[in-house]
C-alpha cells in the first residue's frame, strides 16, 4: 500500500491514504442523516454503496510487536490501520474486512474488531486473525469484561434489517456462540463498556424520542437496569469506563463532547465534560491514560485530545481513512 507523510505542527505522522478519499468526504455529506451519525454506521446505510474495499494484503512492520499500538478502522474501505502509540508512526494495515466498525482489547493485548462478517480477534501486532466469532446481528461496539474475559458486542439490529430491534451479544470468555440480551427501553443498541467491577453499560436510541438511553447489566446478572442521566443529548456515542467514572460520548452532529458520570444505583450524575473542539461528534472513542482518541467519520481523520480537559486537539492523524470508526490501544505484552 502506498504511504505518504505530512507534517502536523512540529510532528510528522505517516499516512495511509485511500483512493476513495474525495468520494467519501464529499459524497457522505449528503447521505449521512443529521440526527447524529449513528445510522450511517449500519450495513443498510446509503453510505454502503460508496464502499471501496481494499483487496491488498495485510502487513505489519517488523518492530510492530515491540510498540504499544493504536488500531482504528476504516468502515468504507474495509481496512484497520495500526499506528505506534503515542508516537503515531504507521506500523501496519489489516485488510479484507466487511465494514469494520468497533474495536476493543483484552488484558492480553488481543484486539477484537466487529464487522458485518463477524468479530475477528487479532494478537498484538499480528496480521492474521486468531479467532472469528459469528454474530447474527449488525455488530458495532464491543468491550471485554476485565474480571471474566467475557466479550460484549452491541448490535444495532438483531439482523441485517434496520427495522429490527437490536441487542447485546455476550460471548463467554470471548469464545463460542453468544447469549443475546435485549433491552425493552432501547431500540438500537450502539456502544458498550465494562467498568472495573464487570458491570456492563450499554447506550442506544430510545423507542419514542430517538434520544440516548443508557442501561446497565450488573455483573453476574442477565437483566438490564435503566440508568437516568442528569445530562440529556440525542446521539448515542461511545461508552468507556475511565477508571473512576463512566464516559459517554455525544454523537449529535456538530456536538463533539464526552460527558463523565458517577453511577449510583439507577442514576448517573454528570461530574465533568470533555469538549472536543473541532470534532463533529464522539462515536467509538478510546481513552488511553491522559488522552482520548476519536475517529472522525466526516473529516476522515483521527483526533487526539487531552482527557478529561479537552479543548483543541493535541494532534490529528490524517490521510483520508474513508469513514474511520472504532479505535483501541493494545499494550505491549511484558
Amino acid at each position: 500500500m502506498n504511504r505518504a507523510r505530512a507534517t502536523l505542527g512540529d510532528k510528522t505522522t505517516q499516512l495511509a491514504p485511500s483512493t476513495a478519499t474525495q468520494q467519501s468526504a464529499v459524497g457522505l455529506g449528503a447521505n449521512v442523516p443529521q440526527l447524529g451519525r449513528i445510522p450511517a454506521l449500519s450495513p443498510w446505510s446509503a453510505a454502503a454503496s460508496a464502499a471501496h474495499p481494499d483487496r491488498g494484503r495485510s502487513w505489519m512492520a517488523p518492530d510492530a510487536k515491540t510498540n504499544d499500538l493504536l488500531y482504528f478502522s476504516s468502515w468504507l474501505n474495509g481496512d484497520v490501520y495500526v499506528y505506534s502509540y503515542p508516537h503515531d508512526r504507521l506500523k501496519g494495515t489489516l485488510t479484507g474486512f466487511s465494514s469494520p466498525a468497533g474495536e476493543c482489547v483484552d488484558k492480553s493485548g488481543d484486539v477484537f474488531i466487529t464487522s458485518k462478517s463477524g468479530i475477528l480477534e487479532y494478537a498484538h501486532g499480528g496480521t492474521k486473525p486468531i479467532a472469528t466469532l459469528k454474530d447474527a446481528g449488525s455488530a458495532q461496539g464491543c468491550s471485554v469484561d476485565p474480571k471474566t474475559g467475557d466479550l460484549a458486542v452491541t448490535n444495532h439490529s438483531a439482523t441485517s434489517s434496520s427495522k429490527v430491534q437490536g441487542n447485546v451479544a455476550i460471548y463467554k470468555d470471548a469464545k463460542g456462540r453468544p447469549t443475546y440480551r435485549t433491552d425493552s427501553k432501547i431500540y438500537h443498541e450502539e456502544f458498550c463498556g465494562y467498568d472495573n467491577a464487570g458491570n456492563l453499560f450499554v447506550d442506544g436510541q430510545g423507542f419514542s424520542s430517538g434520544g440516548l438511553r443508557l442501561s446497565e447489566i450488573p455483573s453476574g446478572k442477565t437483566f438490564f437496569k435503566n440508568i437516568t442521566l442528569t445530562q440529556t443529548f440525542m446521539g448515542a456515542g461511545g461508552v468507556q469506563w475511565d477508571g473512576k467514572h463512566l464516559a459517554v460520548g455525544n454523537n449529535t452532529e456538530g456536538a463533539g463532547t464526552i460527558y463523565e458520570f458517577a453511577i449510583n444505583g439507577a442514576k448517573g450524575t454528570k461530574v465533568g465534560s470533555t469538549p472536543l473542539n473541532g470534532s463533529g461528534g464522539a462515536e467509538q472513542f478510546w481513552i488511553e491514560q491522559a488522552n482520548v482518541i476519536v475517529p472522525e467519520p466526516i473529516t476522515n481523520d483521527v483526533g487526539i485530545w487531552a482527557y478529561p480537559a479537552g479543548g483543541s486537539a493535541k494532534k490529528t492523524i490524517t490521510g483520508g481513512f474513508d469513514f474511520p470508526l472504532g479505535a483501541t490501544v493494545s499494550k505491549v505484552k511484558i
